[in-house]
């Protein structure tokens, strides 16, 4: 396939401006592209970064058609924007990364199809329609378990853990009429990894090194570099993502989510861009996952990846933000990333910290002696 070369000068639009699209703005702008974003909040991060701010609702087909006509090529920053917006700019021709990956990673279902038709393994699952087939699908998945929405959760919201029969009201509480809900095992997992990756236009993949996840009330708290993982779990990550990206045409950043039990992976759940267990390349690596998107959507060559031996990424929520700030000229060896959100509401990521070394011992003492111990 050739790619339809997206030269400096141009103008990247980006769909939706929180610190995704503010980290990919960024990459962008050192390039030497101009920026377009359309998100409806009047202060979102990335309109810091753009040369235009369109400020509409992301359904908004007016609003999209000034976003494309401004816009030599499209990206997303987030994957709940409207789809048939995402469609629209895949028919003039302006979204390589395609509408169909969406649409795969806003529907739970979709995304464990997705991973069994290739083949791969997923936690036991059951679709449901209603609290009596929610009672019969934990009969065979059994418990501990969770129920999810079919669509719309992150960072823990649209879930709900069962840790046993006695936990089943409250899934009755959190089941709305007319829903749609995945029932799901509770895997007893040794760790959490994810693998992002670049996919060029033309079917290249460059990987990024496997990162272990470490999550606190559902909410990424750090991410490690190297996961401590046998060589046998890093082929079977990437061999994994592989599939998934030749069977949904991926093009562009993207990063899988794996529960590790031994050796085995599981496929947890997949974002069709840049990732926050990513965030670490922009200072540990020769190339961050935001320039490799960049260059990937631009049809440019991607980059060979070449990274420190080491690097820890420690989210900053709302409840924190204030304590850093207030001590921040007492930190040493630590990027600080302020993503200029002016509401630090509590468990809103304000931020990150990456820490970048020889060894993961090093990094650690590096956070002892700094203390920082925001969670």
């Amino acid at each position: 396939m050739t790619a339809n070369v997206i030269r400096p000068g141009q103008t990247i639009g980006i769909l939706g401006g929180g610190q995704l699209g503010k980290m990919m703005a960024v990459a962008a702008r050192h390039m030497g592209y101009r920026i377009a974003v359309l998100d409806p909040a009047e202060d979102c991060p990335t309109a810091t970064v753009s040369d235009l701010h369109i400020q509409a609702d992301f359904d908004d087909q007016e609003a999209a058609k000034v976003l494309s006509d401004e816009s030599d090529v499209i990206t997303y920053e987030f994957e709940n924007v409207d789809l048939d917006v995402a469609r629209l700019f895949e028919q003039e021709g302006k979204l390589p990364q395609g509408a169909y990956s969406l649409e795969v990673t806003q529907n739970r279902e979709k995304e464990k199809q997705v991973a069994v038709d290739a083949g791969l393994p997923v936690p036991e699952y059951r679709i449901v329609h209603s609290f009596e087939e929610a009672e019969q699908a934990l009969e065979t998945v059994g418990y501990p378990s969770v129920i999810k929405t079919i669509s719309g959760g992150y960072d823990g919201k649209g879930q709900l853990k069962l840790g046993d029969e006695t936990s089943i009201e409250e899934a009755r509480s959190f089941m709305k009429e007319g829903g749609v809900y995945i029932v799901e095992q509770w895997l007893a997992f040794d760790l959490e990894i994810s693998q992002v990756f670049t996919r060029s236009i033309d079917g290249e993949i460059v990987y990024f090194p496997v990162a272990e996840n470490i999550h606190k009330n559902h909410i990424l708290q750090e991410t490690r570099v190297p996961a401590f993982v046998s060589y046998a779990v890093v082929e079977k990550a990437r061999d994994a993502v592989k599939r998934m990206a030749e069977t949904m045409n991926i093009v562009g950043t993207f990063a899988v989510e794996m529960f590790v039990v031994g050796d085995e992976i599981y496929i947890n759940e997949m974002a069709p861009r840049p990732h926050n267990s990513g965030h670490y390349t922009i200072e540990a690596c020769n190339v961050s996952q935001f320039e490799q998107h960049v260059r990937a959507i631009c049809g440019l060559p991607l980059l060979k990846v070449h990274s420190f031996p080491a690097a820890v990424m420690v989210n900053v929520l709302g409840k924190h933000h204030d304590l850093l700030m207030g001590k921040i000229e007492q930190y040493h060896g630590i990027h600080l990333h302020d993503y200029g959100k002016k509401e630090a509401r509590m468990h809103r990521k304000m931020g990150h910290l990456t820490i970048v070394g020889e060894s993961l011992e090093e990094i650690d003492e590096i956070i002892e002696n700094n203390q920082v111990h925001l969670w």
